[in-house]
């Protein structure tokens, strides 16, 4: 068993992402855009989104590419 994703939370496929004509990278989370990447980090995102061999690769890439964004302790909104 893979200790990336034991809840299997990457098999539901939260992160999409879009790539726009300069090369700028926005990745979202259940819809909502939580990050833009450009410059040559962009570029590194690309080819290794480009290398990601299943779906659960790609959603392992852009949940590294966004870093500890959700940690569970966020408060909802009223």
């Amino acid at each position: 068993m893979s200790t990336i994703d034991k809840r299997n939370r990457l098999e539901e496929e939260p992160f999409t992402y879009r790539i726009s004509k300069n090369l700028t990278v926005f990745i979202s989370y259940r819809g909502k855009e939580i990050k833009s990447v450009k410059g040559k980090e962009a570029e590194k995102l690309i080819s290794r989104l480009q290398q990601a061999e299943t779906p659960i690769d790609l959603q392992l890439v852009l949940a590294k590419a966004t870093g500890h964004f959700k940690h569970g302790n966020e408060k909802t909104g009223k």
